[in-house]
């Protein structure tokens, strides 16, 4: 093994090293080549080589979607870090823990005219859980340090150089721990001064390391709470984005066959059971175009509204719920509770399995029509949505419900934002389909990279479904040697920003179709071939059916089917569904 000759980039690594971050997504440069050298070199490390850094910060996203631990990225100095943004700002509203290592110009460079340089330091500001200026070293290129920053050194160099080393020993600590801790992405920054390269055999530097550290929940008295929830006649857990198998089946049957109980979930919350509502929207929307508008609402509207899991992604139950507010609402998580509708009033700090644990046995059953009043709506809503799927043309609408019919078990679906998951919550979903999506800031960037680096981690054979203007924005993400074989994309193509026709106040002018819808005649087939991926397009039922029948066999490499659908009838469509079950 050979180390990198500067002392802070083999503090770095040996930091990481100790706190068990081992994959590393690194990205081409040269003033991250000390940090480079260190992490390729140790056989601990699993490192990836991804160009594109918007591409490299999903991608690193992704894996650490699926381990559950933080996973690190590397750059070199200037707008290489601010490409990592979006990534780290998903990372924040998630909370998946990315440690961003930026290497950095040394500071009498920085704002001097200098090539590359820009203001490293605090650069995420608002969207990161801490933000690390390593101080750069003194017994390191001494000679050009005494040259350019004389004021630097006033005092001997071993003195000094073992303050700074105390100073980033104590930053590094700090900043992985609060990754672990707080499930949050930190920026560590690194300025290195030149040599670069240079290599040596043996580690000169012998940090104070420690193990990375596991949190103690602090658990509420539930003795007020289980009065209150005894009494209450009407209950409604809701289930924003969930990891899948995180809740054990008994306190799922709990939950289910409490007849003052109504559990609302989502494709994102990953929980399947028969007596759940997975398809909050189609409640919601027959409610909203009803005469009895206001009397459903208030029949719907609970005594206590209890969540957990991440963001929600229907707008509708959140319009709901601020309008017509629960009397309480109760959230369970480890670290974080959104006020989401304005009306929280307590939150359990402990993982939703624990709570429910303690929660549930406690519980007595309240004789209540709740459950059943809903449940009928929603068994005839089933039906009708059966029926209007015979009615109506090929069309997103009609495509989503053959590939949801046809997507195998035990496969990890990743989702795309915008149209394609919205699409995704009127459908039922295997519940041995692990379900994922970017929800923190619900951007179309990414969803390719995030898929690929998800695959990579998971293991499982992954399918990703996305609309066309997510796969081009990040078609960047096919761009690397990590596509698995098993990797599949159902691409919708509908030549635009389809879901801008479903909002209110679109109107066909040629300035909706140019800046908001973004009309386009692109399709993925060169992409494929650039990338290698095997490529099929489908425009009607019987090729997609057709091209269904063997698109998830193992093959040798990755494949893509493109699915084309009418840009100009999708959004009635879908507006007609729901005035169809209502």
């Amino acid at each position: 093994m050979k180390y990198s000759s500067i002392p802070l980039a083999q503090t770095v690594v040996m930091h990481c090293k100790a706190k068990e971050i081992r994959d590393i997504v690194i990205s081409p440069g040269s003033r991250n080549a000390p940090l480079t050298i260190g992490f390729t070199e140790d056989p601990y490390f699993n490192c990836f080589s991804i160009v594109d850094e918007r591409s490299a910060a999903f991608f690193a996203l992704g894996m650490a979607q699926q381990l559950k631990r933080p996973v690190a990225v590397l750059c070199t100095s200037g707008s290489a870090l601010l490409n990592y943004y979006p990534a780290v700002a998903e990372a924040f509203y998630s909370t998946i823990p990315i440690v961003v290592l930026s290497a950095d110009r040394p500071f009498y460079k920085i704002d001097v005219g200098d090539g590359q340089t820009i203001r490293q330091d605090h650069v995420f500001h608002r969207h990161i859980g801490y933000s690390a200026h390593l101080k750069q070293d003194v017994s390191h290129a001494t000679g050009k340090v005494r040259k350019y920053a004389p004021h630097y050194i006033d005092k001997d160099v071993e003195g000094l150089q073992n303050e700074i080393q105390a100073f980033n020993d104590k930053e590094l600590e700090k900043a992985i721990a609060l990754a672990y801790g707080q499930r949050l992405p930190v920026h560590i920054n690194v300025p290195m001064e030149e040599p670069l390269y240079d290599k040596v055999a043996h580690p000169f530097v012998h940090p104070p390391l420690s193990k990375k550290e596991e949190s103690v929940a602090t658990l509420d008295s539930l003795d007020g709470f289980l009065q209150q929830w005894n009494a209450a006649k009407r209950k409604m857990v809701l289930v924003g984005v969930n990891g899948p198998n995180s809740i054990e089946g008994d306190f799922l049957d709990g939950l289910g066959n409490d007849p003052s109980v109504i559990v609302l979930t989502e494709t994102t919350s990953n929980l399947h059971h028969p007596r759940f509502f997975p398809s909050i929207d189609s409640i919601i929307a027959p409610i909203e175009k009803s005469g009895q508008r206001e009397e459903l609402f208030k029949a719907l509207q609970p005594d206590i509204l209890l969540t957990f899991g991440g963001l929600i992604v229907s707008k509708k139950i959140k319009a709901f719920l601020r309008k017509y507010k629960p009397g309480q609402h109760w959230h369970i998580d480890p670290l974080r509770a959104n006020d989401t509708f304005f009306a929280l009033n307590h939150h359990f700090k402990e993982p939703a399995n624990d709570f429910l644990k303690r929660f549930l046995p406690k519980v007595n059953l309240v004789e209540s029509g709740y459950f059943e009043f809903w449940n009928q709506k929603k068994s005839n809503y089933g039906f009708k949505r059966a029926e209007y799927l015979q009615s109506i043309p090929f069309s997103d609408f009609k495509a989503f419900k053959y590939i949801f019919d046809r997507i195998p078990d035990g496969v990890q679906l990743q989702m795309a934002n915008s149209s394609t998951i919205r699409y995704a919550q009127l459908f039922d979903i295997k519940p041995t389909v692990e379900v994922f999506c970017n929800r923190g800031t619900s951007g179309i960037d990414g969803s390719v990279s995030t898929a690929v680096g998800a695959a990579m981690a998971n293991g499982k054979p992954t399918v990703l479904i996305t609309g066309d203007l997510s796969f081009f924005y990040d078609s960047n993400g096919l761009w690397n040697n990590y596509l698995r074989s098993d990797f599949r994309i159902i691409l919708i193509n509908n030549e635009g920003g389809g879901i801008f026709r479903i909002l209110p106040g679109q109107e066909e002018s040629e300035t909706y179709a140019t800046y908001f819808e973004t009309a386009h005649h692109l399709n993925a087939e060169h992409l494929c071939k650039m990338y290698g991926l095997e490529y099929c397009a489908v425009d009607e039922e019987n090729t997609l059916r057709n091209a269904l029948d063997g698109f998830f066999e193992n093959a040798v490499g990755p494949k893509l089917i493109e699915v084309k659908t009418p840009r100009l009838l999708n959004n009635k469509i879908l507006l007609e569904y729901f005035d169809f079950i209502s």
